[in-house]
């Protein structure tokens, strides 16, 4: 319970520091994180041959997710989060357990399903125009 409440603590101050860093392009980079976070399981796993094959393809679908995410559609980036808690989840079914930290699994799913939440409800915001003059209608 408490990688849950740590999970979800350490997603809302990710939240808000990239809320804060306005300047960012906030859908380049929840897709940047998306792609990195695949990756920490290769670093876990790199002493087991099969398990490691097994992240590798992973860490890739997820960069994959991430770059369509970024360039075709905010909701397959807010999918790649919900998909990479599912993949947290049900990691020790299909790897090696033990080769990850304790409680891993709840501390990941708990950030990836706060991160893809508020990108699910702020969505709108990742699809306004960065263009000045498309924002501006003088009546």
């Amino acid at each position: 319970m408490n990688a849950a409440i740590i999970g979800i603590s350490s997603g809302l101050l990710i939240i808000v520091l990239i809320a804060i860093l306005k300047q960012l392009d906030k859908k380049l980079i929840y897709g940047l994180q998306l792609s990195a976070i695949g990756f920490l399981y290769v670093g876990f796993v790199w002493t087991d041959m099969n398990t490691l094959i097994i992240n590798s393809i992973q860490a890739v679908l997820f960069q994959l997710i991430a770059y369509y995410g970024i360039k075709r559609n905010i909701y397959i980036l807010a999918a790649g989060y919900f998909l990479h808690g599912c993949w947290d989840i049900g990691y020790n079914l299909i790897a090696t357990p033990g080769l990850i930290p304790p409680h891993y699994e709840w501390f990941c799913l708990s950030i990836d399903f706060t991160i893809g939440i508020y990108i699910l409800f702020i969505s709108k915001q990742f699809l306004v125009s960065k263009n000045p003059l498309a924002k501006s209608s003088i009546c």
